[in-house]
């Protein structure tokens, strides 16, 4: 999808968009930044965690440091779609993303304990030292939405993403054969991050203010946990009443860790 890079450093804010927030913006965005050539885009993302979502449950604790492992391909998945496996480290405000790109199958295999090596890079490195230092990882969630992905028209290092439909998915993590998953987002409303590996243009400050729009902290990964974590208490809940049994403590994955 555009220009591929293996490795990228930048700032990346977060902002949650109404309808009319949104139809405001890009009005102005389009007279500094231009949408890419593949319009709107259907990106597919499996996490990778531990069996007691060791990863994910760190990073909602807001750490100076965290990081993530996922799998990503466009539109429909096959077994010979272009892929990237990707680590994406955060620390101090700052994003770090290191990628290899490849077939999605072979990616698949590997992180599923049963393929080949991804080789000798020093990215294809850093995977294996990763999985070797959380132990045995698991697909634990899908995670799919459309996006709208702009770049600046003078400097291209300026990106501007809008992500909407987004769904998570803990029962189905192949994703050559995703299925519709439960929704995070209100109807028409929108994720949107800028990622500057430069100053923050002073004129989208304004404009941002002029709107109303202001940064959020949102993680689709921890959105998507958090969802699963509450219909699993529903879910919990309605069973001891069915039952007349107590509730019990339930950490396994896919079920919530839950004590009451």
């Amino acid at each position: 999808m555009g220009e591929y890079r293996e490795v990228f450093q930048r700032t990346e804010i977060k902002y949650l968009l109404k309808k009319e927030q949104y139809d405001g913006l890009m009005e102005y965005l389009l007279t500094i930044a231009k949408v890419d050539a593949y319009g709107i885009s259907r990106i597919n993302n499996i996490y990778y965690d531990t069996e007691d979502y060791r990863l994910i449950r760190t990073s909602m604790e807001k750490p100076l440091y965290k990081e993530k492992l996922r799998l990503r391909t466009y539109g429909d998945t096959k077994d010979d779609t272009n892929a990237f496996v990707e680590i994406k480290k955060k620390y101090d405000g700052i994003v770090y993303k290191r990628r290899m790109s490849g077939n999605y199958k072979k990616f698949h295999d590997y992180l599923a304990g049963n393929g080949a090596e991804l080789g000798t890079t020093q990215i294809a490195k850093e995977i294996k030292a990763f999985r070797e230092f959380y132990g045995e990882l698991y697909p634990a969630m899908s995670i799919c939405y459309d996006r709208i992905a702009m770049a600046g028209i003078e400097d291209p290092d300026f990106r501007v993403t809008f992500d909407s439909n987004i769904e998570w998915n803990a029962e189905c993590t192949d994703l050559r054969r995703i299925t519709e998953g439960h929704s995070l987002l209100a109807p028409e409303q929108k994720l949107m991050e800028i990622k500057v590996a430069n100053a923050f243009p002073l004129e989208l400050s304004r404009k941002l203010s002029e709107l109303n729009i202001f940064p959020t902290s949102f993680s689709k990964y921890g959105a998507g946990y958090a969802d699963m974590i509450r219909r699993e208490r529903e879910r919990i809940r309605e069973r001891s009443e069915n039952t007349g049994r107590p509730i019990q403590t339930i950490f396994r994955k896919g079920e919530a860790a839950y004590v009451e």
